[in-house]
């Protein structure tokens, strides 16, 4: 089992979730000062965005605590466990890897639709039209 890959791997979620959280912040700032008004819509978009990130930091972190308790040194330990082990590491690993790539995907969609208001069209399903804005 490759500790080492997976605790690097942990280490770059954890970095990636804190970046993210930090750029869910900008996006709030550039939207919030954007001259288009936007749906509630948008600010559910980052509301899971964030909720997904947290929860993929903290998770992300159990496991990295995990992966560091010293099994291999431990005397009580039975031999049959570690197939079990190295099969949840990997299967942990892999949904942590896919749920940051989930929330990147997410992050990007959100943030296309941003330009796409501020920058190049404020017809988009997010903006507020003229019509919906006498209503």
């Amino acid at each position: 089992m490759s500790v080492e890959g997976i605790n690097i791997l942990c280490n770059t979620i954890v970095l990636a979730s804190a970046t993210i959280l930090g750029l869910l912040l900008t996006l709030l700032g550039i939207s919030s000062g954007s001259g288009s008004k936007l749906k509630s819509q948008y600010y559910y978009q980052i509301v899971v965005i964030a909720k997904l990130i947290t929860v993929l930091f903290v998770a992300t972190l159990l496991l990295f605590q995990m992966l560091n308790i010293p099994l291999t040194q431990a005397d009580n330990v039975p031999a049959h466990w570690f197939p079990y082990i190295y099969w949840s590491t990997i299967l942990l690993s892999s949904l942590l890897s896919g749920t940051l790539i989930t929330a990147i995907l997410m992050l990007y969609k959100t943030v296309l639709g941003i330009i796409w208001i501020m920058g190049i069209s404020k017809k988009h399903p997010l903006a507020v039209n003229e019509k919906e804005n006498e209503e």
